[in-house]
């Protein structure tokens, strides 16, 4: 399971993961309440975490920004146990959304001065496919036709002082009619824009790493050369 906390990717895995450490700047044994977050730097790896430990500092990471914190890997005994745990601590919320393609390019919306991919929260008993063609249409203003699934992201942030866990479902899409696009004014989408391989990736230095790791994944299933 991999989560975005003020995107920054948090890994959870089993104790018997067989890990590289030497891909890892900084390893944790010990309890986290005692750590300083100064030593939260690069890639950090935290061995034998307990639920209270990862619940702590996920809290932490949701509340604070962590500059110099590149990603976090939990390694635990009972990840079953504790992914449950986690959902439990925060409210679930569900979304889809979509990379839509054409002739080799992309759509790439701008919003909130960062360049995005559609998406939205899914309907009270909507399907997560169907929400996300909705979602998709109504923030480009175009129609698109629902390919494979790309992948499922997890992320955090506070709303009204509430802890939030989203769940976002990401769609291949292709687009049938652009005639019609432009942005979504009252979702703050300034910018509904083509792009190109090369775009895509400039782009995407102005993005989140939730994006970035969606686009990835998206080209990869395209056998497309990774951004």
């Amino acid at each position: 399971m991999k989560i975005f906390i003020n995107d920054i990717p948090v890994l959870i895995k089993k104790s018997t993961a067989n890990l590289d450490h030497r891909q890892f700047d900084v390893i944790i044994d010990e309890q986290l309440s005692k750590v300083s977050h100064k030593r939260l730097i690069d890639d950090v790896w935290v061995r034998n975490a307990s639920k209270e430990d990862i619940d702590h500092l996920l809290k932490l990471m949701t509340e604070k920004k962590f500059r110099n914190l590149d990603a976090l890997t939990f390694t635990v005994k009972n990840r079953s146990e504790t992914v449950n745990y986690l959902k439990e601590k925060f409210k679930v919320i569900l979304a889809g959304g979509g990379v839509v393609s054409r002739d080799g390019k992309v759509i790439l919306i701008f919003r909130r001065k960062k360049w995005d991919i559609p998406k939205g929260k899914l309907k009270k008993n909507e399907g997560p496919d169907v929400g996300a063609i909705r979602e998709v249409e109504e923030e480009c203003k175009i129609k698109v036709a629902l390919e494979e699934k790309i992948c499922t992201t997890w992320h955090t942030y506070l709303s009204n002082g509430k802890f939030i866990l989203k769940k976002t479902y990401w769609y291949k899409m292709t687009c049938l009619d652009d005639s019609k696009m432009k942005p979504q004014k009252k979702e703050d989408i300034e910018d509904v824009r083509w792009m190109d391989f090369d775009q895509t990736r400039q782009a995407l230095y102005n993005s989140y790493r939730t994006i970035r790791h969606v686009i990835k994944r998206f080209y990869r299933l395209q056998n497309s050369q990774p951004v």
